[in-house]
C-alpha cells in the first residue's frame, strides 16, 4: 500500500524508469547481420558465367575499410576507445542500407564492449534507419535505442524510439504493451515534466477504456503517486477517482481518502462528507479518524450519527469504552439528545416543507433525515434548498448525491456529483467512484434485509 497518510511533503523527482528487457543492462551483444561473407558478396564471376544476385548489397569501398576494423575489434584486448576514430570514419563510406546495418551493428557492439553509450546509440540509430532490420526484431531494436537514449538523457529522442516500439506492437516475456506506455510517461517524469507525463498516462487510460480493455493497475498507481507527490491538481483527483472505481480495494480506498485529506485543509462541514465516505468504504482505522468525525458531525446537531460513530469506534477497539474522557463526554451528550431529536422530526419536516421555509431550516431537515437514513426525505430537502436564495450549492449537491446513493438512485447520484465544484469537487469525485462501485455490485437476494 502506498503511504498517503503522512503529511504532505515537497515535490521530489520521480523514480528512474527501467524496462525488464534482456538488453536493459547495456551488456548484451546484439546478433545483427554483418559482413560475414563480404568477400563472397563482392566476388567477381568468371568470364562467361552468369552473375548471381548477391544476397547482400555492400559497396566495395565500405567492405575494404570495414574488414580491418572488424578484425581489430575482435582481437584479444582490443581497445575500443583507440579504434573509435577508425569506426567513425566508416560512416561516410556506408552508402547502402546493408552497409548501414552492418556498421550499425559493429558500432553498437563496440559501444557495449567499450562502455561507450554515445557509440551504442549511434549504432542502434543507424541500424533502425537502414530499413534492413527484420520486422520481428524492429520493436526490440527500438526499445534498445530508447533505453540508451534515456541513459544519455536524450529524452525526446528516446520517446521517438519508444513510440516506434509501441507502434510495432512489441512485447516480450518480461515486457508488456502496458509497460512500454508506462515507460513513455516515466520519460516525462524523469525530466520533471509531470503534467505532460500525466496527460500521456491519462490519454492512454482513456484509449484503453474506449477499446473495452482493462487498465493496468500500475498505470493508476503511478499516476496517483506522481500527481500526489508533486501536488499536481486537479489531475491527482482524476486518477484517484478512476483508480478506486476500477480497483476498489480497501487499501486503495484508504489511500484515496487520505491523500484527499492531506492535499486540502477542509473545515468541519466539508470534512464530514469525506469522513462519511471513509466510513462507508472502511477507511476509518485510527482514533483521530473517529475524533475528527465526532467533531465534524457535532453531537448537538446530529446526535444519532455521532452515537453510531462512537459505538463503531468502541466495537472495533479503536477507542475502547472508558479509554478517552472526551469521547465518553460526547457519548453522554448524544445519549441524552437522541430521544428528543427523534421526537422533533415530524415538526422539523413540517416546517421545512412549508412554502415559506428558510434555507437554514431546509438544510437542517436534510441533514437530520440523512443522519437517520431517511434518504428519500433528505434528498427532497436538499433539492428544495437548491431553489432558495444564498444556498451553498456545492454543499447541497454533495449531500443530495449521498442521499440519492442511500435511496438506491445511483445514476442520479452520479449526475449530481458531476455538478459539484470548488473545494468539495474532489470529495464529490470520490463519492462518484463509490456510486460507480455500488452500480457494479451484485443485487441483493430477494427478501434480504436492508440497512441504513
Amino acid at each position: 500500500m502506498t503511504n498517503f497518510s503522512s503529511p504532505r511533503h515537497p515535490a521530489r523527482l520521480a523514480r528512474q524508469f527501467a524496462l525488464a528487457v534482456a538488453l536493459a543492462s547495456g551488456t548484451a551483444i546484439l546478433a545483427v547481420p554483418g559482413l560475414t561473407d563480404a568477400a563472397y558478396a563482392q566476388k567477381k564471376k568468371k568470364k562467361g558465367e552468369e552473375a548471381e544476385a548477391p544476397a547482400q548489397n555492400y559497396t566495395e569501398a565500405f567492405v575494404k575499410a570495414y574488414q580491418p576494423v572488424d578484425t581489430a575489434l575482435k582481437a584479444p584486448g582490443a581497445n575500443v576507445a583507440t579504434l573509435k576514430p577508425q569506426i567513425l570514419a566508416l560512416v561516410s563510406l556506408a552508402a547502402t542500407p546493408d552497409d548501414q546495418l552492418a556498421l550499425g551493428g559493429l558500432m553498437y557492439n563496440a559501444g557495449i564492449t567499450g562502455k561507450d553509450y554515445p557509440l551504442q546509440l549511434q549504432g542502434a540509430e543507424m541500424m533502425l534507419a537502414s530499413g534492413k532490420v527484420k520486422p520481428e526484431e524492429f520493436g526490440r531494436f527500438s526499445v534498445v535505442a530508447f533505453q540508451i537514449a534515456s541513459e544519455l538523457k536524450q529524452y525526446d529522442k528516446a520517446r521517438g524510439f519508444l513510440q516506434k516500439a509501441i507502434d510495432a506492437n512489441y512485447t516480450s516475456p518480461t515486457t508488456s504493451a502496458a509497460d512500454l506506455k508506462l515507460n513513455m510517461a516515466e520519460s516525462y517524469f524523469s525530466e520533471e515534466r509531470f503534467v505532460e507525463g500525466l496527460k500521456y498516462l491519462s490519454d492512454a487510460i482513456e484509449a484503453q477504456k474506449a477499446a473495452g480493455q482493462p487498465v493496468d493497475a500500475k498505470w493508476y498507481r503511478r499516476g496517483v503517486s506522481v500527481a500526489y507527490t508533486n501536488e499536481i491538481v486537479p489531475q491527482v483527483y482524476d486518477f484517484v477517482q478512476h483508480w478506486v472505481s476500477d480497483y476498489p480495494t480497501p487499501e486503495n480506498w484508504r489511500d484515496a481518502v487520505n491523500l484527499t485529506r492531506n492535499l486540502n485543509d477542509y473545515d468541519g462541514a466539508v470534512l464530514l462528507d469525506l469522513l462519511r465516505l471513509g466510513q462507508k468504504v472502511g477507511t476509518l482505522k485510527e482514533k483521530n479518524d473517529y475524533v475528527f468525525y465526532i467533531e465534524a458531525a457535532d453531537p448537538r446537531r446530529l446526535p444519532s450519527e455521532v452515537k453510531a460513530v462512537i459505538e463503531e469506534a468502541n466495537a472495533k477497539g479503536v477507542i475502547p469504552r472508558g479509554s478517552d474522557s472526551w469521547v465518553e463526554d460526547q457519548y453522554k451528550v448524544v445519549n441524552s439528545l437522541v430521544a428528543q431529536d427523534k421526537a422533533a422530526l415530524p415538526s422539523l419536516e413540517r416546517d421545512a416543507n412549508a412554502p415559506t421555509a428558510k434555507l437554514r431550516t431546509v438544510i437542517a431537515a436534510g441533514d437530520i433525515f440523512l443522519s437517520y437514513g431517511e434518504y428519500a426525505k433528505a434528498a427532497g430537502f436538499y433539492e428544495k434548498s437548491l431553489t432558495l436564495p444564498d444556498a451553498d450549492r456545492d454543499l447541497s449537491l454533495t449531500r443530495l448525491g449521498i442521499a440519492q446513493i442511500g435511496a438506491g438512485n445511483i445514476a442520479a447520484a452520479q449526475e449530481t456529483f458531476a455538478k459539484v465544484q470548488g473545494v468539495r469537487g474532489p470529495i464529490a469525485m470520490l463519492w462518484s467512484a463509490y456510486a460507480d462501485q455500488q452500480a457494479k455490485a451484485p443485487a441483493p437476494a430477494a427478501g434480504g434485509a436492508t440497512g441504513n
